[in-house]
């Protein structure tokens, strides 16, 4: 019985190598004979660095960049030869701002501009960029304001991983969905949609592309818009690039159940996370999905997973379930009830 285990991470608790390899020790303790093939995944958030370059047998870039709140940030790039595999979070993310700290009117993305220009002064003619788990919002303009960037990056090529599909401006665009998850009142989401507009103006003034409602630009906080418009990146799905890039489709050929997860299922996970590009890429090999918590039941079932199982115990607060610790020791019971439920 050969069963692949293939989750995102955990924001800001476990990787998604941590959460597999848990989920495979709970399967093993209950049937130790079961051959259990891990495949960590991202859909181009924070950790698609890690996996890809582990996974291409890269060497590790560690640059200091300018953190988002200010201050300096030990970022870092992933070298394999002269492919950088980079995630905008390592010089930009959530998990560099303590919660109270949190601001997406004030944080800048100079540190992405500043990370890639190492990457192509070290000798990189392709960039790929994940973006996923930025603390901002400022349209890419941190990012742009790094002197002669587009000079540098010029001929270049950029692949730019989207792990969501959202345009620039309006009630999908960065601003109203995202900002609120960074930190951002109400009067402060008004407020940056105000100002999305004006660099998405300034945008097409500069290089005649529209990004205001293009899909994808809307991504890390609008660094989707800038990356395409100023620096020519291609803007692809995520999920579907790292599943290649693993070579996911072999992996599955003799598989009977998949595993995948992350932190919360929810009616963004059908959006393109990587529950949804690992469903849409099972061939009909029955998926499950392992979350920290899980909203929106019937909706993720009528998508087709096979079943679904909670980490987290109802009665549990977040701040307790996100300690790495007791986050394994929850995962490791949520798979033995997979194996007892669906296995026995």
């Amino acid at each position: 019985m050969k069963i692949v285990v293939a989750p995102d991470s955990f924001k800001e608790c476990l990787s998604a190598g941590d959460v597999a390899r848990t989920i495979a020790s709970g399967i093993t303790s209950v049937y130790p004979e079961a051959k259990v093939s891990c495949v960590p995944l991202s859909d181009g958030g924070e950790g698609m660095a890690d996996i890809l370059t582990e996974r291409s047998h890269g060497e590790v870039v560690t640059v200091p960049v300018s953190g988002p709140m200010g201050g300096i940030v030990q970022a870092w790039f992933g070298k394999s030869g002269k492919t950088a595999i980079l995630d905008v979070a390592s010089a930009c993310g959530l998990q560099l701002v303590p919660s109270e700290k949190r601001n997406p009117l004030l944080a800048t993305s100079k540190g992405v501009g500043e990370l890639i220009r190492a990457a192509v002064l070290a000798g990189c003619d392709e960039l790929i960029i994940g973006l996923g788990g930025s603390s901002t919002c400022d349209g890419g303009e941190g990012m742009m304001a790094v002197p002669g960037l587009r000079d540098l990056v010029a001929g270049v090529r950029i692949h730019a991983l989207c792990d969501v599909g959202n345009p620039f401006l309006g009630a999908n665009g960065a601003a109203r969905v995202f900002a609120p998850q960074k930190g951002a009142d109400p009067q402060m989401v008004e407020e940056l949609e105000k100002l999305m507009e004006e660099r998405a103006d300034r945008i097409q003034s500069e290089t005649g592309i529209d990004v205001s409602r293009m899909p994808r630009t809307g991504a890390a906080g609008g660094l989707g818009g800038a990356l395409h418009a100023f620096l020519g990146a291609d803007l692809v799905s995520g999920i579907e690039e790292v599943l290649n890039m693993v070579g996911f489709d072999k992996e599955i050929l003799d598989a009977e159940y998949i595993i995948t997860g992350e932190g919360t299922s929810d009616l963004q996970t059908l959006s393109g996370k990587v529950p949804l590009g690992v469903l849409r890429r099972s061939r009909e090999v029955p998926v499950y999905l392992l979350s920290g918590r899980i909203k929106n039941r019937e909706e993720l079932l009528s998508a087709g997973f096979a079943g679904m199982f909670q980490v987290t115990p109802e009665d549990m607060p977040t701040t307790e379930a996100i300690k790495p610790d007791i986050a394994r020791e929850n995962i490791r019971r949520a798979a033995e009830r997979f194996c007892k439920e669906v296995l026995d």
